[in-house]
């Protein structure tokens, strides 16, 4: 599983690259007040693919988070503790404490 998950990145990686070697033409902007950039065409997809993904990320990442927060208490308390890791137990030999933990199908001594 590991070696499709690499080989399907690799093969991304190497349609991108291709892309980007044969568009790698100028692109004139026309910004405000007269003013114009020359940015070439696989550096301004990769900008414009950021502006909208970036934002939406980190909205994402601190919802994450903030729902981990929320959730690691209740987690915690969720936690069985161990018998030893607790408050001390009570162990009595008397008759009525035997009663009690014995096998309640059988009658009471």
């Amino acid at each position: 599983m590991q070696f499709l998950k690499t080989l399907f990145w690799v093969v991304l990686t190497v349609i991108l690259v291709l892309f980007a070697k044969a568009n790698w033409s100028p692109v004139t902007l026309r910004l405000w007040g007269g003013l114009e950039a020359d940015v070439k065409l696989p550096v301004l997809i990769l900008f414009a693919f950021l502006l909208g993904f970036l934002p939406t990320f980190i909205l994402y990442r601190a919802r994450l988070w903030s729902l981990r927060r929320r959730l690691e208490p209740a987690e915690r308390s969720a936690v069985p503790t161990p018998i030893g890791a607790g408050a001390p137990v009570a162990v009595s030999n008397s008759p009525e404490s035997r009663v009690a933990t014995d096998n309640p199908a059988w009658p009471a001594a």
